[in-house]
């Protein structure tokens, strides 16, 4: 039996477990507490803790069965933290086919809003940027020594049902900042695991790809567009000089740039379901009425 280990089983990679579970796979994933573990498990999943900070017998033993492997945990300083007490169990395990790694574009940088593909050189800027690069290293090397095919997916902003302007705007916090110039990437969760399922049922090639929508967008027009939806008024404009932002969301509006999707579509086959944001809001708006 195919067996699904999601090292985090968060927001996007559970959309992945369940259109696999539902095809008979067997899917395990990590929490790093009792009751993310707990809230897994009611949802049908088999769960374990798991926190990064010491080796897990758990854990191994999950390694050792695990036919294909899914990787959303955030990196540390000194790289992915399964690897820091794991990565011998991985290059050991005769079961395992597939690692798919889920990274950032954060990577490549700011490049002014000119285009960027898998292969230019990663330029990241940030310290979380530059861990994701290490850990992408890090597990590219696992699949080498495994002899698992390691793929490596960077991801834009994701969004969908319960995280998307639609949601914001019938909250009444949604934003729209403007900055001109500015863009952003973004893709749909459901696209997300249309892809990963894509790329487990091809087996290969090992590398990097790219997962992004057919169109980077100003994320102020992503607002009214969504506002437009639901037939309200969008927000009013905030000039990104005034606008109150965490710091982490001001690192996001220091980096502009479109990124391609060639490679994704080309090697690993999918259509996407969402090419816009428009497709993706549309649907989101729909299922709430």
């Amino acid at each position: 039996m195919s067996h699904l280990l999601c090292l985090g089983l968060g927001y996007s990679a559970r959309v992945l477990a369940r259109r696999l579970a539902s095809e008979g796979w067997q899917v395990t994933g990590t929490s790093r507490s009792a009751g993310g573990a707990a809230r897994l498990e009611a949802q049908g999943f088999a769960a374990l803790v798991y926190d990064g900070d010491a080796p897990s017998q758990a854990l191994a033993r999950a390694l050792s069965v695990a036919t294909h492997i899914v990787v959303s945990v955030p990196p540390e300083g000194d790289g992915d933290p399964i690897l820091r007490h794991h990565a011998g169990d991985i290059a050991a395990t005769s079961t395992l086919r597939w690692i798919g790694y889920l990274s950032t574009i954060g990577v490549y940088g700011d490049r002014a809003g000119g285009w960027v593909d898998e292969t230019d050189e990663p330029r990241p800027e940030t310290a979380r940027a530059r861990h994701r690069l290490t850990a992408e290293r890090q597990w590219q090397q696992v699949g080498e020594r495994s002899g698992a095919v390691a793929q490596v997916f960077r991801l834009p902003g994701i969004y969908g049902p319960g995280r998307s302007a639609i949601e914001q705007l019938r909250a009444g916090t949604a934003r729209r900042i403007v900055k001109p110039g500015q863009v952003f990437n973004r893709i749909h969760v459901a696209d997300i695991a249309s892809v990963l399922a894509a790329a487990i049922s091809r087996g290969g090639p090992a590398g990097i790809f790219n997962v992004a929508d057919d169109e980077p967008a100003p994320g102020d027009d992503v607002v009214a567009y969504a506002a437009g939806l639901l037939g309200m008024p969008p927000p009013p404009a905030i000039l990104f000089e005034e606008a109150v932002l965490s710091e982490m969301a001001r690192s996001f509006y220091a980096e502009s740039k479109r990124v391609s999707n060639r490679r994704m579509k080309d090697v690993v086959g999918v259509v996407l379901a969402y090419p816009t944001y428009r497709e993706g809001l549309a649907a989101i708006a729909a299922e709430g009425v």
